[in-house]
């Protein structure tokens, strides 16, 4: 039996949430359904794609071989759905974008080309910087809509944001590390490790606000501005790291000789999502980008609306 639209979007809705419960609740469904629906699609591709634990699931490396797929494909239906179902394009128009560093390579550039393909005459110009910089240009009226981290926002008189993703945090060891087999990690195990420091965004103030909450100073070995330099230095056992969840890319180069684990305790998460000036007027290629990201989040969309 071949795998059907609805079970890709429980998958994707499964792998984002991390429960099954989670999905159903975003999916307003049964959390029957959603395991069935699991189930028969793992038997159809003949892998396992999720971990069953106490906690919920966690995902496989198949697993997320497969999401990358799974997106595409409902990202390309919807794109034939809004071809057909909505009214021509705009016949041109600008788009000025902002991005900050841990956004840009890990969530902006499928939206991206979604956005290209739905309104191929529209020409897009994207800066990159980080989220202070972004927040003045949008406020000053430079750019037309941020994709960021939102999780600092500074300014939310003058912005109006809207999360999309979240992304907790989780501990990034090399295979065989001693901690690699313990059935709870916990903050304190990690104090005295060597850590390869992510510099972008927000990961640094996080990393040292968690470690603070214990009185302990972290044990840099490393900073870095890159998550690929970070992926190979804990590959090859220079340290430990702690980064958000979206970045985690166990298909990547070296990315399987790399272990990412929970870690017990309140840890910080990262919010993703769309910024732009309260109050303005939006330009109609700025509106359709908005509402594309919504498409292509509709849960997240609607969590933050209700917050």
């Amino acid at each position: 039996m071949a795998f059907t639209l609805r079970q890709l979007q429980y998958f994707i809705s499964v792998a984002e949430e991390g429960t099954v419960s989670g999905a159903a609740q975003s999916l307003s469904i049964s959390q029957s359904a959603v395991t069935d629906a699991i189930k028969e699609l793992e038997s159809d591709l003949g892998v396992t794609l999720f971990e069953r634990h106490r906690r919920g699931l966690s995902i496989t490396h198949k697993g997320h071989q497969f999401y990358r797929h799974a997106a595409r494909i409902l990202a390309s239906v919807s794109d034939a759905r809004r071809s057909f179902g909505e009214a021509e394009a705009p016949a041109g128009g600008s788009l000025q974008l902002g991005v900050t560093s841990l956004v840009a390579g890990y969530v902006l550039s499928d939206l991206l080309a979604r956005y290209r393909r739905a309104y191929p005459t529209v020409n897009v110009t994207a800066i990159e910087d980080n989220g202070d910089y972004l927040e003045h240009l949008l406020i000053g009226g430079e750019l037309d809509v941020a994709v960021m981290v939102i999780s600092n926002l500074r300014d939310r008189v003058a912005l109006q944001a809207e999360i999309f993703e979240t992304s907790p945090y989780r501990l990034w060891l090399p295979l065989g590390h001693r901690l690699a087999g313990a059935d709870i990690i916990s903050v304190s195990d990690i104090v005295p490790e060597p850590l390869i420091m992510l510099t972008v965004d927000e990961t640094e103030e996080n990393t040292g606000k968690l470690l603070a909450a214990f009185s302990a100073r972290p044990n840099v070995a490393f900073r870095t501005r890159s998550v690929e330099a970070v992926r190979s230095l804990v590959a090859t056992g220079a340290g430990i790291a702690l980064l958000p969840d979206l970045v985690y890319r166990p298909w990547s180069l070296e990315g399987d000789r790399i272990e990412s684990r929970d870690i017990s305790g309140a840890l910080p998460v990262v919010q993703v999502g769309m910024v732009w000036r309260r109050g303005s007027q939006l330009t109609q290629a700025a509106r359709d980008f908005i509402g594309l990201a919504q498409q292509q989040h509709p849960s997240r969309g609607r969590a933050a609306q209700e917050r």
